[in-house]
């Protein structure tokens, strides 16, 4: 069982990239799964900071392969600027990144249609990031989608102008104006520069490598509670974002998987639309906002913060069948002088653990409050070390889930993690 799964266990924005970074010397090959350039996942070493959207965050260790799986929709022209801005020269990233020919890719219509759709929804909106995640998954599931190995095709570019052909005639519903050759900008140079990277069948390359021992990271994007089955339908993502979907979106059989690790935060976000129990529309969440600068790293848009939803951890681990939790930025919670964390929920009046089906119900969270840490926790790399409350809060929850917490996220560099066995 040489393949190990990292994921979200919220709604996003639990600090994915930047612990698949510090796990990365361990392993071998990282693997992107699902989701697309909605996902925004930081890095921070060196005092400088990157944000990545599509590409593997193994990306910046020299000796570990990376791999875009089948699961992921690719829009060229991120691609392309991503990789430009990463530092190291294309022909070095060549080796270091492989992308599969099943890999869907995202149209510039299919952007154009994210953004009709969005506006047509009114006071009803998703909260999409208007990246054309939804319509690519949507031709994707209804065998309409192009796909990375069709760039390779003769007739590609026909292929291409029928696909916009059937977008616009969709779009003429609409009252939406738009500039499509603005859209397209820099999409065909993104198409140019995919071409440059190895493009194959990676269900064939990840099961190869994880059978000669190889040890293989499938790093997952947004989050649990976003998940298309599992998460606030319908203000989710358009894949499925739990530990299954490492499953489908590389090509591996469960019989590989080992670890399952879980990353949540130490209190909860949220972007965009949908039910979130816990959320502070005091000077708390305001305080928790700014000092975590909880604010999108694809979207920029300020993310709503509250206090830890132990029911939705309890979920999404059920859900993971997660084997260890990882907690982040418990440094952001430092100056607190009491802390809540919601053990259970008022549905309708009455108490219950579970998430109710239905995203009209009104939910009252039950809350136990704990003494809060007021010191400065980012120079420490010991969890013994750790101000009392701190310890106590984490043992708080790993008696609730059931599940260790092994590893304490103290800062955004990689340095400022405390690993625990």
């Amino acid at each position: 069982m040489n393949i190990d799964i990292l994921l979200g266990l919220q709604w996003g924005d639990e600090g994915k990239g930047k612990i698949v970074d510090a796990l990365s010397p361990v392993y071998d090959i990282i693997a992107r799964f699902q989701g697309g350039p909605n996902a925004g996942h930081s890095l921070e070493f060196n005092n400088v900071k990157h944000v990545l959207h599509l590409i593997p965050s193994g990306i910046f260790h020299p000796d570990k392969l990376n791999i875009i799986g089948n699961g992921v929709v690719i829009d060229p022209a991120v691609f392309k600027k991503e990789i430009e801005e990463l530092g190291p020269p294309v022909s070095e990233l060549t080796k270091r990144l492989i992308i599969s020919t099943r890999a869907n890719l995202i149209l510039p219509t299919h952007r154009i249609l994210d953004t009709a759709y969005e506006l047509h929804k009114g006071n009803t909106k998703i909260g999409s990031t208007l990246k054309g995640i939804g319509p690519a998954y949507t031709d994707k599931a209804g065998r309409n989608g192009l796909r990375v190995g069709d760039i390779l095709r003769k007739d590609f570019r026909e292929l291409y102008n029928d696909h916009v052909k059937s977008h616009l005639t969709i779009l003429k519903n609409y009252d939406f104006k738009f500039d499509l050759k603005e859209y397209e900008k820099g999409w065909f140079e993104g198409i140019e520069m995919l071409k440059k990277f190895r493009m194959v069948n990676t269900e064939y390359l990840v099961n190869e490598l994880a059978g000669k021992g190889k040890r293989v990271l499938a790093e997952g994007a947004q989050g649990t509670m976003l998940d298309v089955d599992f998460g606030s339908y319908p203000f989710v993502t358009s894949s499925n974002t739990i530990s299954a979907g490492a499953c489908t979106g590389l090509g591996i059989s469960p019989k590989l998987i080992g670890e399952i690790f879980g990353i949540f935060k130490a209190y909860c976000t949220r972007v965009g639309s949908g039910p979130f129990p816990t959320e502070l529309y005091d000077e708390t969440g305001t305080t928790l906002r700014n000092i975590g600068r909880e604010f999108g790293s694809t979207t920029g848009r300020p993310r709503r913060c509250g206090w830890l939803d132990l029911p939705a951890l309890k979920y999404s681990i059920m859900i993971n069948g997660i084997t260890r939790l990882f907690m982040t930025k418990a440094d952001v919670m430092s100056g607190f002088r009491t802390v809540k964390i919601c053990t259970s929920y008022k549905v309708d009046g009455k108490e219950c653990l579970e998430i109710p089906f239905s995203n009209d119900s009104v939910i009252e969270p039950v809350y136990t409050e704990m003494t809060g840490w007021e010191e400065d926790i980012s120079g420490i790399r010991e969890f013994n070390k750790l101000p009392e409350a701190l310890k106590i809060y984490t043992e708080f929850i790993e008696k609730q889930t059931g599940v260790p917490i092994t590893l304490v996220s103290v800062g955004p560099d990689r340095e400022e993690t405390i690993f625990r066995n």
